[in-house]
């Protein structure tokens, strides 16, 4: 990952300041309004999970190029619970908070690629990628 930027995640402002790092960052690669509006959606669910399961953690951004193609890579960490059964996570409509567990199946959905890796006990890594068009 190129010009990557680490940003702690333990507060809704730091979901705000990850929010706007990555809509500009996408815009610099030249991603359209409409995605870099996905990429800060994207952003804002990995960011929440990290505040609301994991009370801490941190978003990294930064540009990818494969060949041609320039995008912008997640990176959501912390070292919270994990998921303890990930096919339900990954359902739409899941949660266990209460929410509409729009979450991780929205971002799956909202983003090029997607990789996740949970370890119960030892915390969450969800890596996303969004190509620029």
């Amino acid at each position: 990952m190129e010009d990557e930027t680490r940003l702690p995640i333990r507060t809704d402002y730091d979901i705000v300041a990850a929010r706007e790092k990555g809509r500009s960052l996408a815009r610099q690669i030249g991603l359209s309004s409409t995605e870099s509006t996905l990429v800060a959606t994207a952003i804002s669910e990995l960011a929440r999970n990290i505040v609301r399961y994991a009370k801490q953690g941190e978003i990294i951004i930064g540009l990818v190029e494969d060949g041609e193609r320039k995008g912008i890579e997640l990176e959501a960490r912390d070292e919270g619970p994990g998921i303890p059964d990930m096919d339900r996570a990954m359902q739409a409509g899941y949660s266990t908070s209460g929410s509409l567990g729009l979450g991780l199946p929205g971002v799956r959905r909202l983003m090029d690629e997607f990789e996740i890796t949970s370890r119960v006990g030892a915390g969450t890594i969800v890596r996303v990628k969004k190509w620029k068009q």
